[in-house]
C-alpha cells in the first residue's frame, strides 16, 4: 500500500509565508535561538537536524547557537574531569549500598558490585583518564586507519564507561555500543518521570549542569529547541526539559524530531511530561519552528503555527494546519557552531539529505512516511552539486553521508554522472534499495568513479514470497546480481534484513539466508534483527489483512512498537530463534572488529577498497588469498 501522507490541513507555501520570499527578510523581532542534540547517539558526524534548522532560522535573520551535547558529553566523559567526579562518587555508592545491606541481605550483583568500586581508587582512575585521552586521540587521527589501534580504542571507551556505570548503578553507560540504560521503561511516561528525578542513576543531571546550563547561561537564548530522533532521547532530552524549565522559565522550550512525531497522538494525553515543555513539533519543522518563533517573539498566538502542539493556561492544544518544505526553497545545511574538530573521526564527515519522504513507499514494515505531511520530494540534481562543492569547500572535507531514506535509481544515475562531469573527487555512502532499473555494468562503473564507497541495502528478505508479502517489488535474481556488481565495482554494501514478518515461515527465513551464504563473496557485512510491529506502520494499521493480534498496554502510554502474534509462519519467540541460530551460524567474515558505519566507509575510502580482511575476526584462506590479488 501506497504511504498516506494526509494528516491534517496541508497549507501552500504562499498561505505560510505571504511576505517572505524563500525565508529571505529579516523579522520584525529578531529573536535568539538555542538548538540542542541530546544524548545518545555515537559521536562521529553531526546529525542534520540542527544544521538544517539553523540553516532556514538563520537565512530568516535570526541568531541560532547549535549544541551538540552528546557529543560534549562523551567527550568529557572521555576525561580525567569526569573520572575525577566519578571517583568522588564512589564513597557515596559504598554508602548506599551499605544502608541496603542493614534492610536485607546484598544480591550477588551488589556484592560484585561493591568489590569492583574498591578498586575505583585514585590511580585508578588516572589510569583510565590516560587511556580515554588516548583512545580520543586515535579516533581524530590517521592511527584510526591502525585497526588494531581503533580496536584498542573502542575497548577503552567500553572499559571507561563501564566504570562509570559502577557509580551510577543500576544504571548501565555503555559506548559502543550505544546502550545506556537507566533501569526505567522509556516507554512509560510515569517512569520518565521517576527517572528525571532519581540522581543515583540518572547522568543526565549531571551532563545539564556541566555542558547545557553554562552554555544556556551565556547565549541567553529566547527559545530552545531539542531534537528527538530515537526513543532513547527521551530520558535525556526530558531531564533537559525539566531541569531548563525549573532553572530557565521565561524560556519557551520546543521539542521536535521523528521520535516527538510518532508520539504526537499520544503526548496530549500524558500531561504530566507536556508539563516540562511548551510546545512539540511535529513532521518536518523549519516553516513550523520559524513561524513559532516569531510567533513566541511577537507575543502573539500560537494557534495559527502549522505543525504544533502547545500549551497554555487552558490545557494542550493541537494544531490542525500542516506544512511541507519546497525543497528547491531549502538552504543548504549551516554546520557553523559546531566544534567540527571534536567528532570522533580524523577525516569530517558531513550529511546531507537532497530528498524527503521514499520515493517507494510501499513497504508494509515501514513507518518512514510518519514524517512527512506531503509526497517524495527532490531537490534539482543541480542544486544537489552546487551545495555539495559548497559544503566541500567551506568546511574542509571531502567525505558525505547522503541521508536519504532509499536513494532514487534516477537520481542515483544522474548523480553519479554529474559528479563525474564535475570532477567533484569526493567520498559518500548512502541507502538504496535493490532495483531491477539499477542492473547495469555502466551504472556500477560510474558510482564506483563518483566515489560511491559504501551502501546500506534494503535486503530484508532472499525469500521472494515473503518480499511479495512485504510489497518490496523486487526479487532474488535482482538482489544476486546488485551484489555481484556494487561488490566487482569497489562499493562497500551492508546488507539489513530481519525475521518475523508476519506470514514468514522457517524455510523462508533459511532460503533467506542461504542467499547471503551463496553470496558471501560479495557481501560485506549484515545487520540483521527481527520484526517489530511499529505502531505507524501499514501491518499494525490492517492488522486483519496480515493475520496479525497484537496488544495495547494502557499502561505503556509512549509504546511505539507492540507486542503480537501471528495466525501462520513465525512468532515473535520465533523469529528470536531464527535470529540466534543465524548469529551462532553465519559466515565469519561478516564478523566485523569494528561496526561503527563511519569507520567502515572511511575504511573503504582510505584503502580504496572493499576487500578488508584486517576489519574480520578470523580470516579465512580464501579471504586472503582475495586480498593478496587485490593488492597485487
Amino acid at each position: 500500500m501506497r504511504i498516506d501522507y494526509n494528516k491534517g490541513g496541508l497549507l501552500t507555501p504562499e498561505l505560510i509565508q505571504p511576505n517572505r520570499q524563500s525565508g529571505t527578510s529579516l523579522p520584525v523581532n529578531k529573536s535568539k535561538v538555542m538548538l540542542v542534540f541530546p544524548p545518545d547517539w555515537f559521536p562521529s558526524e553531526p546529525y542534520l537536524s540542527l544544521p538544517t534548522l539553523t540553516a532556514f532560522i538563520r537565512a530568516a535573520g535570526h541568531e541560532v547557537v547549535q549544541k551538540d551535547v552528546n557529543l560534549e558529553m562523551y567527550d568529557w566523559y572521555f576525561s580525567a574531569d569526569f573520572l575525577r567526579r566519578v571517583l568522588k562518587r564512589v564513597p557515596q555508592q559504598l554508602e548506599r549500598l551499605k544502608k541496603l545491606s542493614r534492610s536485607r541481605d546484598l544480591t550477588e550483583a551488589e556484592i560484585d558490585l561493591q568489590l569492583a568500586l574498591c578498586e575505583c581508587t585514585r590511580s585508578r582512575m588516572t589510569e583510565l583518564a590516560e587511556k580515554a585521552e588516548e583512545a580520543k586521540r586515535i579516533v581524530r587521527s590517521p592511527d584510526l586507519y591502525d585497526i588494531e589501534k581503533l580496536e584498542w580504542a573502542i575497548n577503552a571507551f567500553r572499559e571507561v564507561t563501564t566504570t562509570i556505570s559502577l557509580v551510577y548503578s543500576p544504571a548501565r553507560i555503555c559506548m559502543p555500543p550505544m546502550e545506556t540504560d537507566l533501569s526505567y521503561k522509556v516507554f512509560m511516561s510515569s517512569e520518565i518521570l521517576e527517572a528525571i528525578e532519581d540522581s543515583q542513576v540518572n547522568v543526565y543531571r549531571d551532563v545539564f549542569e556541566h555542558i547545557l546550563k553554562p552554555a544556556i547561561v551565556e547565549a541567553q537564548p529566547d527559545i530552545i529547541g531539542i531534537s528527538i530522533v530515537l526513543q532513547q532521547q527521551l530520558f535525556s532530552s526530558m531531564t533537559f526539559c525539566a531541569l531548563i524549565k525549573q532553572q530557565f522559565p521565561n524560556i519557551h522550550l520546543t521539542i521536535g524530531g521523528n521520535t516527538v512525531t510518532r508520539l504526537r497522538d499520544v503526548l496530549p494525553e500524558a500531561s504530566n511530561l507536556f508539563s516540562l515543555f511548551d510546545s512539540a513539533v511535529v513532521y518536518e519543522g523549519e516553516t513550523a519552528f520559524l513561524k513559532l518563533i516569531e510567533a513566541v517573539g511577537a507575543g502573539s498566538d500560537l494557534s495559527q503555527v502549522p505543525n504544533l502542539l502547545y500549551r497554555d493556561s487552558t490545557g494542550i492544544h493541537v494544531n490542525t494546519a500542516t506544512s511541507s518544505e519546497n525543497m528547491a526553497a531549502l538552504p543548504p545545511p549551516d554546520f557553523d557552531g559546531l566544534p567540527l574538530e571534536k567528532y570522533f573521526v580524523p577525516d569530517r564527515v558531513l550529511p546531507y539529505l537532497a530528498t524527503r519522504g521514499c520515493y517507494w513507499g510501499r513497504c508494509e514494515f515501514c513507518d518512514h512516511g510518519e514524517g512527512y505531511t506531503a509526497g517524495y520530494r527532490t531537490k534539482k540534481v543541480q542544486d544537489i552539486i552546487k551545495e555539495v562543492s559548497f559544503l566541500k569547500e567551506k568546511y574542509q572535507t571531502r567525505h558525505f553521508h547522503f541521508t536519504d531514506e532509499s536513494y532514487p535509481p534516477a537520481l542515483f544515475r544522474k548523480l553519479t554522472n554529474k559528479l563525474v562531469e564535475h570532477n567533484m573527487d569526493i567520498a559518500w555512502t548512502t541507502h538504496i534499495r535493490f532495483e531491477k532499473s539499477l542492473l547495469d555494468d555502466e551504472v556500477w562503473s560510474m558510482a564506483q568513479e563518483a566515489g560511491c564507497k559504501y551502501l546500506h541495502m534494503g535486503y530484508e528478505s532472499g525469500s521472494e514470497r515473503v518480499l511479495q508479502l512485504m510489497d518490496k517489488a523486487t526479487t532474488r535474481d535482482v538482489i544476486q546480481r546488485s551484489l555481484e556488481l556494487s561488490s566487482r565495482h569497489g562499493v562497500w554494501n551492508h546488507i539489513m534484513g530481519f525475521f518475523g514478518f508476519p506470514g514468514e515461515r522457517y524455510e523462508d527465513a533459511k532460503v533467506s539466508t542461504q542467499l547471503l551464504e551463496d553470496n558471501k563473496e560479495h557481501v560485506h557485512s549484515i545487520g540483521f534483527g527481527t520484526f517489530d510491529l511499529s505502531k505507524h506502520t501499514p501491518v499494525a494499521k490492517n492488522p486483519e489483512k496480515f493475520g496479525v493480534t497484537f496488544y495495547k498496554n494502557p499502561e505503556w502510554d509512549l509504546a511505539l512498537d507492540y507486542y503480537f502474534t501471528v495466525k501462520e509462519g513465525l512468532g515473535v519467540e520465533d523469529a528470536e530463534r531464527v535470529f540466534e541460530e543465524f548469529e551462532q551460524d553465519h559466515y565469519e567474515g561478516w564478523d566485523l572488529k569494528i561496526f561503527i558505519r563511519e569507520y567502515v566507509f572511511l575504511y573503504v575510502s582510505h584503502f580504496g577498497t572493499n576487500k578488508l580482511p584486517a576489519l574480520q575476526f578470523k580470516i579465512s584462506s580464501e579471504d586472503s588469498q582475495s586480498a593478496l590479488a587485490s593488492a597485487s
